[in-house]
């Protein structure tokens, strides 16, 4: 007997022992075999790949060709609640909450939430609340060192940036509870976790595209429980090899959350590889399926965000949950310098006049020492700013190919220059631009919706000037007083502005920003803010900073 029947939301299939087609059977995503009526059941969602199977083996079949939008439910449900507790150094507002209990439920998730909205923190939370440890973060370069600092800030995890010293050590470190959470970024997953990489040669003496089998993977990757992919819509085009690590990394995992803001970043194409990764093509009716009824077709943009939310993602934006955020949210993203030889020279240099300034007991000599200790602590920035012009653009182009726009803040020419030569159709304002060209700017950046990154000066723009087609502010040098950095926060966020702002400081990781930026924090709140002429440091933020430098000196 060989028959398929429809039957409700299922197709039914008998058939006679057969070793293929039994083998055939089990490669239809979703199938169970039903002890009692001695069949096998297989969801709607599989229905191509039913109706293949039914041809190569001559079934006999009782249905037209269905599709997997017959009879379709609209319905969105709302989030679940979350019920359980979860032992977090700091609190999940509630739709946070909301978000981690979707992530528990559905265990591979893509979670979509705009910028700003913590996703971050909500994977974190899922990941503990599941005890799904050792864990993988798979991040951007430039993030590596934040998710280090957010595991610490918000659980008790024990987390490790990978690097060539624990390269193949890290699973020991696993193994004896030293670490559970690892960090890499996405151009080192193959020096970590790919064994070799084997490809056929050709007839023609190429070697042939490169496929999933032709990567052999580390055992090493065997002790995750979880992974969490940042920035997932990197893994886009099924082709590239790194798209192929991290779907060789994440197999067979039962915790996976990519984290995007922007999951489709030009057609619904880009979600194939991230929704592969995640293993839930099956809910979409498979590869043929999803390409027929969602790339080939610009009509089921409505379905396709039904299903998504049904089976592996959620998305909220700002304006959703805005009575919930703060009006500011800011966010330090630490950054290793690629100017570290540099900056440890400077500061070598500078270690021998605060050596004399401690030394010396004549006023004059003391102001006299001051002025030059402000200078090196001037080179000090400058290097620093350089250092970190590689993590500042990779985060900018994330922003950018998001579509979103974005506000940078500079202080020195030679750093505003740098950052224009990576993003030639940035407008700027700037101490060297006209009136009448800060204007036009400011208007195209305001209007202009192909304008994404303005690049300003902390002072020539810090004030007087409306930029609120930006929710996002970033320094990428900070100035020393807590009133400039509000200032600048607030060309966003004013009258005007519908989002809550986020505010992004890059920190050369062991540098002096750690101190200034520490420093305009526990001045911030003050009810009497620094003050003074805007060229000078007061009395006591230079006595911070040199009994800062010296401690460091010490050390």
């Amino acid at each position: 007997m060989r028959k398929i029947e429809k039957i409700g939301n299922n197709f039914v299939i008998w058939f006679d022992y057969d070793p293929k087609a039994i083998a055939a059977v089990k490669l239809i995503a979703g199938r169970r075999f039903d002890h009692l009526r001695k069949c096998w059941i297989v969801p709607q969602s599989s229905a191509e790949q039913v109706e293949r199977f039914a041809k190569q083996f001559r079934f006999s079949t009782s249905w037209e060709t269905v599709s997997l939008l017959d009879n379709f439910d609209h319905t969105i449900l709302p989030l679940p609640q979350l019920q359980q507790h979860i032992p977090l150094k700091m609190d999940l507002y509630d739709f946070q909450r909301e978000g981690v209990a979707y992530c528990l439920e559905h265990e591979r998730v893509i979670i979509g939430d705009q910028p700003g909205l913590g996703k971050t923190g909500q994977a974190i939370a899922a990941v503990t609340a599941a005890d799904a440890f050792p864990c993988l973060v798979i991040s951007p370069n430039s993030l590596r060192i934040n998710w280090h600092r957010e595991f610490e800030m918000w659980s008790s995890a024990k987390p490790l940036i990978l690097s060539d010293s624990s390269k193949d050590t890290f699973q020991f470190y696993a193994q004896t509870g030293m670490n559970n959470v690892f960090i890499a970024n996405y151009e080192s997953l193959k020096k970590y976790f790919v064994q070799k990489i084997e490809q056929p040669i050709l007839p023609n003496g190429k070697k042939s595209p490169l496929t999933l089998k032709h990567i052999r993977f580390k055992e090493s990757i065997k002790i995750f429980k979880s992974v969490i992919v940042d920035e997932s819509h990197r893994c886009k085009d099924l082709k590239t090899q790194q798209t192929k690590f991290v779907k060789g990394i994440t197999s067979g995992k039962k915790y996976i959350f990519l984290l995007t803001g922007t999951p489709v970043v030009n057609k619904p194409k880009d979600l194939i590889p991230q929704i592969g990764i995640l293993d839930k093509m099956n809910h979409f009716g498979g590869f043929p399926m999803f390409s027929k009824l969602f790339v080939d077709s610009d009509k089921n943009y409505k379905e396709l965000n039904v299903l998504l939310n049904r089976h592996c993602f959620y998305r909220r934006e700002k304006k959703d949950v805005l009575k919930q955020l703060p009006d500011k949210v800011r966010q330090a993203v630490y950054c290793d310098i690629t100017s570290r030889k540099e900056y440890n020279d400077a500061m070598a240099d500078l270690g021998d006049y605060l050596a004399r300034y401690r030394q010396a007991s004549d006023e004059q000599i003391q102001r006299s020492l001051r002025g030059e200790i402000m200078v090196r602590i001037g080179i000090l920035k400058n290097i620093s700013a350089r250092g970190k012009i590689g993590d500042v653009v990779d985060y900018v182009s994330d922003i950018v190919d998001s579509g979103e726009k974005i506000i940078l803040f500079t202080h020195l020419i030679e750093v505003s220059d740098m950052l224009k030569t990576h993003f030639p159709a940035a407008v700027t304002i700037l101490g060297k631009d006209s009136l009448e060209t800060r204007q036009a700017n400011i208007d195209k950046f305001q209007n202009d919706p192909k304008c994404q990154v303005i690049i300003c000066s902390i002072k020539a723009a810090g004030v007087g000037i409306t930029l609120t087609a930006s929710s996002r502010v970033a320094f990428v040098e900070l100035p020393w007083h807590p009133a400039d950095c509000e200032q600048c926060e607030d060309r966003a966020h004013r009258i005007g502005q519908k989002d809550s702002v986020q505010a992004t400081y890059f920190l050369g990781k062991d540098t002096i920003d750690e101190h200034i930026y520490s420093l305009i924090g526990e001045k911030r709140f003050m009810s009497d803010q620094i003050t003074g002429a805007q060229n000078e440091i007061p009395e006591i933020v230079f006595d911070d900073i040199v009994k800062f430098l010296t401690n460091k000196k010490a050390a």
